[in-house]
C-alpha cells in the first residue's frame, strides 16, 4: 500500500487555516486536516525575532500527493514563505492507511477497503 505522510503548515488566521484545508479536502489531495488552534510561535525572519500566534495544520494524505499539496498551500497562504514540512508515517492501522490512500485517489492494498 502506499505510504502515508502527514504534512504540517502554520497560518496567521483560522480563516485561512479553513479555506487551506477544504480546499485540500474537496480536491481529493488530503483525507483529513486537523486544525491546531492558537499555538505560539517564535521565530526569526529576515534578522529579527518575531513572536505570533499562529494555527497549525496537519494535512493527512499520501506521499505522492506532496507537491499537490504544496503547489495548493502556496497557492492560498499568505505568507511569502510558507512552511510545508512533510513528516513520513513509519507505521499506521492498516485500515486508516487505507482510508487515506482511498479518500485522496490512491488504492489501498490488496484485500484492504477504504472506508466511506
Amino acid at each position: 500500500m502506499e505510504s502515508v505522510v502527514l504534512i504540517l503548515t502554520t497560518v496567521g488566521s483560522e480563516e485561512q487555516g479553513l479555506t487551506i484545508a477544504e480546499t485540500l479536502v474537496e480536491r481529493g489531495h488530503a483525507a483529513c486536516v486537523n486544525i491546531i488552534k492558537r499555538m505560539r510561535s517564535i521565530y526569526r525572519w529576515k534578522g529579527e525575532i518575531w513572536d505570533d500566534e499562529e494555527f497549525l495544520l496537519i494535512v493527512k494524505t499520501r506521499e505522492g500527493l506532496f507537491e499537490k499539496v504544496r503547489d495548493t498551500i502556496r497557492e492560498l497562504h499568505s505568507y511569502e514563505l510558507p512552511e510545508v514540512l512533510c513528516v513520513p508515517v513509519s507505521q499506521a492501522d492498516r485500515k486508516v492507511q487505507a482510508w487515506i490512500v482511498g479518500a485522496t485517489g490512491g488504492q489501498p492494498a490488496k484485500g484492504e477497503k477504504a472506508a466511506e
